[in-house]
């Protein structure tokens, strides 16, 4: 999502008259476009506000600014916190980024375009995308689910959908452009309502899959509460949907979830996952997990392992507890599993899922998959990377191939998280 609203800002910053700078030293403005779901990701931009302190020092008219999910998450202390700040916007006040710049240049440093509007959704603004071959497309933002460890409904809002029309319109013009694959992006996908089209987030997939039959769709983020049966059904028939659900559970404790206020219980997303399996056989699941949540008990940890080893997800985002301000746990719960504790049941789960990966990685090898070659493998431009529909990185000696082909590839040997492969005659 941060990388679809970066695209959104560059767009708007160019309508404003502004262009890229090349490098840190020519430019005239800095904008670090942030995230705040994650202590480490808050800490990151912390310490490369304390870089850019050197960097204003030698350019004393360069202009320092913050978008995205920080500014609205700590929009009372940041100019404090940090004085070489000039503006800051949230998520929902991009549109106003060129009149902050032109206050900031005149000496006005402003916090009082940061509230939420939940009617913006950006459409009409086309994204300027780096990419080619690859597209992420928000179809809805926000999120009303209130995760007793989440900051999102507090950085992002309410939910709010695009209409189908304006979401249908995006995803042809990317194919007339020669994408060949496209992400549809929510906070919470699954969740889409386009109340007017009468369409949910299965009939968009469906409709998506018809508008552009010859590009792989992937849709991200899924709560297991919203995963419907009309959802795997769309995706069991449409050819073009990949077999990939990133599908978060956080937890294998009916106990923890419930603390977590997740909505369901981890019989539920179990039969969730058997569901879909059953509907689309050979389909990958990935996942969240998160260590040390408050309360924790051993028990509650020794189920997590137990839900890796029964449901055996291709691959996983792990992480240990962090309070995140302002959000129900840190005004409700006491953070009572140590540091050591927290990092000790991380490592277990990250040594879990890699020997999981490793085993699931290594069955494939003999088989015969189809990837999309994405770009050159970073370790030598003989080999290219790519993808399968079940979102497994594959890399293999390129041959006469180039990035956007689809190939077929024997796979020949394997890691905890690659692929490895041989061309197979043109497909």
């Amino acid at each position: 999502m941060n990388q679809a609203d970066s695209d959104i800002i560059t767009t708007l910053l160019g309508n404003g008259g502004y262009r890229q700078a090349s490098s840190e030293e020519e430019a005239g403005i800095i904008l670090l476009n942030t995230c705040a779901v994650r202590e480490n990701a808050v800490e990151r931009i912390a310490h490369y506000l304390q870089h850019l302190k050197g960097v204003k020092k030698r350019y004393p008219d360069l202009l320092v600014g913050l978008s995205g999910c920080i500014p609205q998450y700590r929009r009372e202390t940041l100019f404090d916190d940090f004085p070489l700040l000039d503006f800051l916007a949230g998520p929902d006040t991009y549109r106003a980024l060129p009149s902050l710049i032109a206050e900031a240049a005149s000496g006005c440093r402003r916090v009082s375009r940061l509230d939420f509007d939940t009617s913006e959704t950006y459409v009409g603004v086309e994204p300027s995308r780096s990419a080619t071959l690859s597209a992420f497309v928000p179809v809805m933002r926000g999120c009303n689910n209130m995760c007793a460890f989440c900051v999102v409904p507090f950085t992002r809002g309410r939910e709010r959908s695009h209409p189908t029309e304006a979401v249908l319109n995006e995803v042809r013009a990317l194919s007339e452009s020669g994408c060949r694959e496209i992400t549809l992006l929510g906070q919470n996908v699954n969740s889409y309502r386009d109340p007017a089209a009468g369409t949910d987030f299965s009939r968009l997939l469906d409709a998506v899959s018809r508008e552009v039959p010859g590009i792989r769709i992937r849709f991200t983020t899924s709560h297991p509460k919203d995963m419907s049966c009309s959802l795997a059904e769309t995706m069991a028939a449409r050819p073009n949907i990949c077999n990939h659900i990133h599908l978060p559970v956080q937890s294998g404790s009916t106990r923890m979830l419930g603390r977590m206020n997740r909505g369901h219980t981890i019989e539920e997303y179990r039969d969730r996952i058997g569901m879909i399996r059953n509907m689309i056989p050979g389909i990958s699941f990935s996942t969240d997990l998160i260590a040390g949540f408050c309360g924790e008990t051993e028990d509650d940890h020794r189920k997590t392992l137990e839900l890796m080893r029964d449901i055996r997800f291709d691959s996983a985002f792990m992480f240990y507890y962090s309070v995140r301000p302002g959000t129900p746990a840190a005004r409700t719960m006491h953070d009572d599993v140590s540091e050591d504790v927290k990092k000790r049941r991380l490592q277990e789960i990250i040594d879990l899922q890699n020997s999981i990966s490793s085993e699931l990685f290594g069955e494939a090898v003999g088989t015969v998959v189809e990837v999309l070659a994405e770009t050159e493998s970073r370790r030598s431009s003989l080999q290219l990377m790519g993808r399968t529909e079940t979102n497994r990185v594959v890399v293999f000696d390129r041959g006469r191939h180039s990035p956007g082909d689809l190939v077929r590839v024997k796979i020949t040997g394997s890691s905890s998280a690659t692929l490895r492969g041989e061309a197979l005659p043109d497909y």
